[in-house]
C-alpha cells in the first residue's frame, strides 16, 4: 500500500471516527433531555389516566403518547437551547482555537445539532402530537377486534386523511402565492417546495405568537416578581397593618362558626368563606414581610426589578439598533448560513465574549418572557398545568405550544438582531425572511408594543407604591351626586 492509499485510509478513519463521536454526542444529549423531560411531565400528569386498575388498554395507550409527548417535549428544549449552546460554542472555539480537550466542539456537530432540533420539530408537529392525540381518542372501526392495533388503524386512516388534506391546503396556498406555473401543475417537489412552506407557514405563527407574547409577559414578570418577593418598607406601619387584618381574620371566623345571620342581614356562606381565604393570604404575606431581613427587604426586590427593567431596557435598545441597521445596511437582513462555513473564526458581537453573554441572557430572558406572557393570556390560561391535575390532552396542548414557540426562538431571536449567529440548516430557508417590510415592521412592532407595555407597567408600579406608602389609598373615591330631574337648583 503506498503513502497516498495509506493518507486517504487514514482521513477515512478520521472521518468515520468523527461521525460516530457526533452521534455519540447528540444521542447523549437527546437522553438527557428526554430523562429531564419525563420527570417533568411526570410532575404535572394525572395519575389516574395511566393506572391499569380501571383499563390496561387504555394504560397502555396512554403511556405511548406519554413517551411522544416527551419526545416532543425534549425537541422543544432542544430547541431552547440550539442558539445559546451554538453561540457559545463559537465564542470557546475562538478563544482556544488550538486546546485538544475541546476538538468535540466543532461546526459538524453544531450544524448536525440544528438538522437534527429541526427535523424532530416537523416530525414532532406534523406526525407524532396528531398521532398521539388521535391515539388516545380513537376505539377502532366499528366492527373491528378491540385492542390497541385496532387503535392504530384508525389513528393511522385519521392522520393519513388530516395529512392530505393538509398538504392540498399547502398546494393550494404556494399554487396562489407561487409565480411560476410548475408550482401550479406539480406535486413532485414535495420535499423541496412543500414541506419548507409548511415549516415557513409554522414559523411564522410561532414568531407572530412570541411577538403577541413577549411584550405581555414581560410586564406579567415585573407583576409576578412584585408578588414573590419582599418590598421595602415606604413609610408604612406593618405591626397595624397586620393587627388589623388578625382583628378582620378573627371577627370573619366568628361571624362563620356562629352558623346563624341576623335577621336584617342575609349572610352568603361561600362568600365568608372566599372573605376569610383572601384575608389570610393578605395576613400570610404580612407576616412574611415582617420576618425578611432589611437585605432581603431593601436589596433583594430593587435588584430584581432593577434586572429586569435593565433587560427589557437592553432587548429594546438592541431592536431599534437593529431597525437602523435594516435601513442602512442590507446585510443587516436575517439569512442562512452556508453548510460548509466553519466556527470559530469570529465573534458575533461587536463586544466579543462578554456581547455573546449577553446575547445568550437575554435569548433566555426573551424566551421565559413569552412563556410566561403564553400562559398569562386570556386565550390559553386554560392550558396551565397543574401538579398531577393535568389530563393527557392538555399536555399535549402544552407540548405543541411549547414547540411551536421555542422552535421558532432562533428565527424571532435572529430577526429581532438580539444576535447575529446566521441560521443553519432549514431554519433559514423560510421564504418570508427575505422580505424587508415584513421584517422591518416586526422589529417595529416589538420595539413599540414593550416599550408601551414596560412605560405602562413601571409608571403604574410607582404610582401605586407611592399612594400606597402615603396612605392615600385608602380614601373614598368621590362620590358624584346627581340633580334629581324637574328640580331646581
Amino acid at each position: 500500500m503506498g503513502p497516498a492509499e495509506q493518507d486517504a485510509l487514514a482521513l477515512r478513519e478520521q472521518i468515520f471516527h468523527e461521525r460516530v463521536r457526533e452521534c455519540i454526542i447528540c444521542a447523549l444529549l437527546f437522553a438527557s433531555l428526554y430523562i429531564l423531560c419525563h420527570f417533568i411531565i411526570t410532575h404535572f400528569k394525572k395519575h389516574t389516566d395511566f393506572a391499569a386498575v380501571h383499563d390496561d388498554e387504555d394504560a397502555a395507550v396512554n403511556r405511548i403518547a406519554l413517551g411522544l409527548c416527551t419526545f416532543t417535549l425534549a425537541t422543544a428544549l432542544g430547541a431552547v437551547l440550539l442558539l445559546p449552546f451554538s453561540i457559545i460554542t463559537n465564542e470557546v472555539l475562538l478563544s482556544f482555537p488550538h486546546n485538544f480537550y475541546i476538538q468535540w466542539l466543532n461546526g459538524s456537530l453544531i450544524h448536525g445539532l440544528w438538522n437534527l432540533i429541526f427535523l424532530f420539530s416537523n416530525l414532532s408537529l406534523i406526525f407524532l402530537m396528531p398521532f398521539a392525540y388521535f391515539f388516545t381518542e380513537s376505539e377502532g372501526f366499528a366492527g373491528s377486534k378491540k385492542g390497541i392495533m385496532a387503535r392504530v388503524y384508525e389513528t393511522s386512516v385519521v392522520l393519513l386523511l388530516l395529512t392530505l388534506l393538509v398538504l392540498g391546503m399547502v398546494w393550494v396556498a404556494s399554487a396562489i402565492a407561487g409565480t411560476d406555473a410548475a408550482s401550479r401543475q406539480s406535486l413532485y417537489d414535495l420535499w423541496d417546495c412543500y414541506l419548507p412552506y409548511l415549516y415557513s407557514c409554522i414559523s411564522l405563527l410561532g414568531v407572530l405568537l412570541l411577538l403577541l407574547c413577549t411584550p405581555f409577559g414581560l410586564s406579567t414578570m415585573f407583576t409576578v416578581t412584585g408578588k414573590l418577593l419582599v418590598k421595602p418598607r415606604l413609610l408604612e406601619d406593618l405591626d397595624e397593618q397586620l393587627s388589623c387584618t388578625r382583628l378582620e381574620e378573627a371577627a370573619v371566623s366568628h361571624r362563620i362558626s356562629s352558623g346563624k345571620a341576623s335577621c336584617w342581614l342575609n349572610l352568603d356562606m361561600e362568600l365568608l368563606r372566599e372573605q376569610l381565604l383572601t384575608i389570610r393570604s393578605r395576613r400570610r404575606t404580612l407576616e412574611l414581610r415582617r420576618r425578611a431581613s432589611p437585605w432581603q427587604r431593601n436589596l433583594g426586590y430593587p435588584l430584581a426589578m432593577l434586572g429586569l427593567l435593565a433587560l427589557t431596557g437592553i432587548s429594546v435598545l438592541i431592536v431599534c439598533f437593529h431597525v437602523l441597521e435594516l435601513l442602512l445596511d442590507e446585510a443587516a437582513m436575517p439569512r442562512g448560513m452556508q453548510q460548509d462555513a466553519s466556527l470559530g473564526q469570529v465573534s458575533f458581537s461587536i463586544f466579543g465574549s462578554f456581547g455573546a453573554a449577553l446575547q445568550v441572557i437575554l435569548i433566555f430572558y426573551l424566551m421565559i418572557s413569552s412563556v410566561v406572557g403564553f400562559y398569562s393570556s386570556p386565550l390559553f390560561t386554560h392550558l396551565l398545568p397543574r401538579r398531577q391535575d393535568t389530563p393527557l390532552t392538555k399536555i399535549i396542548g402544552n407540548c405543541v405550544s411549547l414547540l411551536v414557540l421555542s422552535s421558532a426562538l432562533p428565527v424571532f431571536s435572529r430577526t429581532l438582531g438580539i444576535t447575529h449567529f446566521d441560521l443553519l440548516g432549514d431554519f433559514g430557508r423560510s421564504n418570508w425572511l427575505g422580505n424587508f417590510y415584513i421584517i422591518f415592521l416586526y422589529n417595529m412592532s416589538f420595539a413599540g408594543l414593550t416599550t408601551l407595555c414596560l412605560v405602562k407597567k413601571v409608571s403604574w408600579a410607582v404610582q401605586a407604591e407611592l399612594l400606597r406608602a402615603l396612605g392615600l389609598h385608602k380614601l373614598p373615591l368621590p362620590v358624584a351626586r346627581r340633580r334629581p330631574l324637574g328640580k331646581p337648583c
